[in-house]
């Protein structure tokens, strides 16, 4: 399955008018379970940043963790950096019509070579290293760019059927060149990299892969059979909703002993 072009098509599709990117943003934040754990993560690490903290939303995508980070502290000055080159776009277009553009900004730019020495307090990355074959240069880029004692927080499929992939299945995504990471394998990563502090727990439990089927799975099945399904996708989203929702809100409160997602957690 192809999700990049579907991506595209919705940031195109709410480039327009303000409110429309905005109720984008809140169907993200409703809809993917992968936030929900991101909101969580970032309620608990707020308070161990600065103030005036500087950030990077590393594959900042169509910008909706910037838009949280820079709503949950109005003193974070934020950088968002993607290889797409449209999102970028659009991503500025929108902080800068909703008059954000002073504290977040976006650029193109590849982790695997982006550089910035002793910049940032906190960098997030979110469901972007399974994109990257060169983890091990994204990972280093990511250490030296962090001031000292700052904090990486990531989410990535895990290598418990992360990817929706059993036994020899192909990934669900085209676009990944890996299908998840094992605990120690990113554990040591990290270490390699420099990072002397490292916390991992899973996500998608049980529960997390129902409400992922029902909100994820199936709907990006039929998008690749024909954009027409957007049409249909309101009206399943009605039905499969708060079906969904309830499975998502057990995966987030259940301490899950395996599951298909990594949320880990480093320091410099």
């Amino acid at each position: 399955m192809q999700y990049e072009p579907i991506k595209d098509l919705l940031g195109k599709f709410f480039s327009g008018p303000l409110f429309l990117r905005k109720f984008l943003y809140t169907c993200l934040d409703l809809i993917l379970l992968r936030t929900w754990h991101i909101k969580k993560a970032l309620g608990r690490l707020k308070n161990k940043l600065p103030a005036d903290a500087t950030v990077l939303d590393a594959g900042s995508g169509l910008g909706q963790y910037s838009w949280r980070m820079c709503r949950l502290n109005k003193n974070w000055k934020i950088r968002g950096v993607d290889i797409n080159e449209s999102q970028v776009s659009d991503c500025n277009t929108f902080f800068r019509r909703a008059g954000m553009s002073a504290r977040v900004s976006f650029s193109q730019a590849d982790l695997a070579l982006y550089i910035e020495p002793d910049t940032y307090n906190f960098i997030l990355c979110v469901d972007v290293m399974e994109h990257i074959k060169e983890d091990d240069a994204v990972f280093s880029n990511f250490y030296k760019s962090l001031k000292n004692d700052g904090l990486l927080l990531i989410s990535t499929p895990s290598d418990k059927g992360g990817s929706d992939v059993h036994d020899d299945t192909k990934s669900f995504i085209d676009e990944h060149v890996r299908n998840g990471y094992g605990i120690e394998e990113i554990k040591n990563k990290l270490a390699r990299a420099g990072f002397r502090e490292t916390e991992t727990k899973y996500t998608y439990g049980k529960p997390g892969n129902i409400s992922w089927l029902l909100t994820m799975k199936l709907p990006v099945r039929m998008l690749n059979v024909s954009y027409f399904f957007f049409i249909l996708l309101p009206f399943y989203y009605l039905v499969f909703f708060p079906v969904s929702m309830i499975f998502s809100f057990f995966d987030l409160c259940l301490r899950h002993k395996t599951g298909t997602g990594l949320l880990v957690i480093a320091r410099k």
